[in-house]
């Protein structure tokens, strides 16, 4: 009864919002879909990469020239670009999110006119399905944005923590 009864308030809220907010709704999804991914990589996989990093580093004798220190830099680099992998699209996705919602204003908008011009703004009912359609994607974008920025900033920081041990390991010999 509960699930059915959620389904049907979900269902009513999706149409109140209009097809943006479905688009809102698949942003949403990839959005987390690839945060929870980076969070599953920064917890298991990371240590791996970071791992044989240390390992072809540790295999070498001499680590004192430009030569060492370039290597060094190459190792980092390559598992930064691990640990990187997706940021950007993630936060294309956060910034994205409220534009949807903007989009959504304007269809909801768009919709109070065309009532006004047909009933010429006396029908408040009417106008109100248009004005939903106007508040809902806008309130939806923003709550999609703000949920992407509390995850971005979460993997984010534990990406840079990853980066610094890393380079902190990754010691040069001075001559």
């Amino acid at each position: 009864m509960f699930f059915a009864d959620t389904i049907a308030e979900m269902s009513k809220f999706m149409d109140s919002g209009g097809m943006v907010l479905w688009a809102i709704v698949i942003l949403l999804f990839v959005m987390w879909t690839l945060i929870f991914e980076r969070m599953w990589y920064l917890k298991t996989t990371v240590s791996i990469d970071v791992q044989g990093a240390l390992a072809s580093w540790s295999e070498r004798k001499e680590r004192k020239s430009k030569h060492a220190h370039q290597i060094r830099e190459k190792l980092i680099s390559e598992v930064s670009i691990e640990i990187d992998n997706n940021m950007m699209m993630i936060k294309t996705l956060v910034a994205v999110a409220p534009l949807f919602g903007l989009l959504g204003t304007v269809t909801g908008m768009i919709t109070v006119f065309d009532v006004m011009a047909f009933t010429g703004g006396g029908d408040a009912k009417a106008m109100a399905g248009g004005v939903s359609k106007a508040t809902i994607p806008t309130m939806s974008g923003m709550v999609a944005a703000l949920s992407g920025v509390f995850g971005l900033t979460y993997i984010e920081r534990i990406a840079e923590r990853e980066k610094h041990l890393l380079e902190d390991h990754l010691m040069l010999e001075h001559k």
